[in-house]
């Protein structure tokens, strides 16, 4: 009688542990981790580093271009590595969605690393999508310096799809207003703090003039001056594809951006409505950032984890690239 109940226990227990098994999500059993590539390719991290080093010494601006290449991958079906894909006869994709064409850059910079780590590695082994992470995290700390080094997730795989229109639909535009931007963010589980403080990437890089032409011309919400300056090499028409920087230091990952805001010197309409000066969350975090370089520092790189974490593919999903602009035959 003793053992029989004790086997209905253990039944009972063994019900209840599988049925818990299904009900947790499948991300959280192939959770990203810092040290995956440790014993599976020690060489990898410090050889992204290194290439994109000295991609930024042959153009700081490249900082900043792979910076966003990480935010317009993980925006779009999650961190998958699907804005590297081409174009191909079975699907359009996302290099040549609307915030993407002729704007994102990178991609042979990318293709250098995803070379150089093959073949340290002794075959693919790193996959696209880690590439862009930590690519990103390097340009923050190589313009930054390293308080804004931050440890970086590893783990994902990449994706055998891309969607044109999913990036139509999911990368938020320049002339967005905050509840817009807000909603977003939140679509993609990110919160005010993370859109406050990720838009703090744009203090670094360069902006066309096709993206701030009705901010300079048209919103109230701008220093007059700064508007007159840039109307100089941004007019009404033609010269779309002219640079402005993102902020006056475009080069150096700092809190320049911030305190831009404060003097309604943000240069695009999205940039400026994080701050209006009417004491909001959103106000008091472009505060906070402009004064302590250390507290955006510390924010930015678990803002960029969080972000990191948006859907990536993991365990047997997805698969690593042999060629990151091309799924493998």
């Amino acid at each position: 009688m003793e053992s029989h109940h004790h086997h209905l226990q253990y039944l009972l227990v063994l019900v209840v542990v599988t049925a818990t098994i299904f009900m947790i999500p499948t991300s959280t059993f192939a959770q990203l981790t810092p040290d995956y590539y440790d014993k599976l390719c020690p060489e990898a991290l410090p050889i992204i580093n290194s290439v994109v080093k000295e991609a930024i010494a042959c153009e700081r601006r490249m900082g900043a271009s792979l910076l966003r290449l990480h935010f317009h991958d993980c925006f779009v079906n999650g961190c998958d590595g699907s804005v590297l894909l081409d174009d191909t006869p079975f699907f359009l994709g996302e290099k040549t969605a609307l915030p993407n064409l002729n704007s994102i850059r990178g991609f042979e910079v990318v293709d250098e690393i995803k070379a150089a780590v093959d073949k340290a590695c002794k075959g693919a082994v790193v996959s696209c999508a880690d590439i862009l992470a930590v690519a990103a995290r390097d340009s923050v700390a190589i313009l930054g310096g390293p308080k804004h080094w931050y440890q970086v997730l590893l783990g994902r795989r990449d994706a055998r799809y891309a969607s044109r229109d999913a990036a139509n639909v999911n990368l938020p535009p320049p002339f967005f207003n905050l509840p817009q931007l807000l909603a977003s963010f939140q679509s993609h589980g990110l919160d005010l703090k993370d859109l406050v403080v990720l838009s703090g990437g744009h203090t670094i890089g360069l902006s066309k003039c096709s993206s701030f032409r009705d901010r300079i011309f048209n919103d109230t919400n701008i220093g007059p001056e700064f508007a007159a300056t840039l109307r100089e090499s941004c007019p009404r028409i033609g010269e779309d594809t002219n640079l402005s920087p993102l902020d006056a230091t475009p080069s150096n990952f700092d809190t320049t951006y911030y305190k831009a805001l404060l003097y309604k010197k943000g240069l695009l309409h999205s940039d400026q409505e994080l701050f209006k000066g009417a004491g909001s969350e959103s106000d008091r975090l472009v505060e906070l950032y402009s004064n302590d370089p250390y507290a955006f520092a510390r924010d930015f790189g678990v803002s960029m984890v969080k972000m990191g974490n948006i859907k990536p593919l993991t365990g047997y999903i997805g698969e690593i690239r042999c060629n990151c602009r091309t799924v493998n035959y």
